[in-house]
């Protein structure tokens, strides 16, 4: 699967205490032990801000586990299709 990471959403903050708890919580999913980016290893693992890449016309903002550095990264990422994208909107999801 492919994502875009979305930069510069640092600030924003749900109640469930971090994002990647957020992505736990709505996801059904344990935290991934590495990061599921394409031959990462890395164990430092956020709840990051993304959306669908691929050519995909979906605009929506997703939380996907990423290790720290692939969370700055720019451009489109490939990533393990066995983790779910969660809604990073509250509305839709803790704000319920």
């Amino acid at each position: 699967m492919k994502i875009r990471n979305i930069n510069g959403t640092s600030d924003n903050t749900c109640k469930c205490g971090s994002w990647l708890k957020h992505w736990e919580n709505f996801s059904g999913q344990t935290k991934p032990t590495y990061c599921p980016a394409t031959g990462c290893m890395k164990t430092d693992i956020v709840g990051a801000h993304v959306q669908k890449g691929g050519g995909s016309t979906d605009q929506k903002w997703y939380i996907y586990p990423l290790c720290a550095g692939h969370n700055k990264h720019t451009g489109e990422l490939e990533v393990s299709d066995s983790y779910k994208l969660v809604s990073a909107n509250k509305k839709e999801t803790c704000d319920k």
